[in-house]
């Protein structure tokens, strides 16, 4: 007995099912807009529905929904409008939070977001892909499409630079782990 295959549209809904939200907070953190990730996430999509009969599965799926994510998203801060048109919108800061909401380690999880969303898009790729989307290095280097010897130098530099950048802050300790 054969197996039935499903339809193209029934493969992008369960696509959009299982990683719209995953793409989305992944794009949102790249660009740091939320209103611009989500339009940059329909871009991603749209890409992804016109080019899902060419996908040759010689990745995963999701490492080809990242790629796809973040070529949209260095597109984006390349291209003319993002480097002289301010965003409508920024993530808010700390003092935007109302602390009596806030417990400790919230708060110290919103300082190290800060401080990878002031790493070069580079770095913040890096952090991105491996810490939030929890890819190896290999898939990073898939999706990069730079070699795994250039994303671990990524991943080293990123983690220097925010070893640092915590490091000034008041009360952080890095010999501390969350579980």
């Amino acid at each position: 007995m054969e197996k039935l295959q499903p339809t193209h549209e029934a493969l992008f809904e369960q696509i959009m099912r299982e990683y719209g939200t995953r793409v989305l907070r992944l794009v949102t953190f790249l660009v740091k807009d939320r209103s611009l990730a989500e339009d940059l996430t329909q871009d991603v999509f749209v890409k992804v529905y016109r080019n899902l009969p060419r996908f040759r599965h010689e990745s995963s799926i999701h490492t080809w929904l990242y790629r796809i994510a973040v070529n949209e998203c260095k597109g984006y801060l390349r291209s003319w409008s993002f480097r002289h048109i301010l965003p409508r919108s920024w993530i808010k800061s700390d003092a935007d939070v109302s602390t009596e909401h806030l417990v400790l380690e919230q708060a110290e999880r919103d300082q190290l977001i800060q401080a990878v969303l002031r790493l070069s898009p580079f770095y913040r790729q890096a952090i991105a892909l491996h810490y939030y989307a929890d890819l190896s290095i290999s898939e990073m280097a898939v999706v990069l499409g730079v070699s795994e010897g250039t994303v671990r130098t990524r991943l080293h530099r990123a983690r220097q630079q925010l070893k640092q950048r915590m490091g000034e802050e008041e009360g952080w300790e890095w010999t501390r782990t969350n579980g």
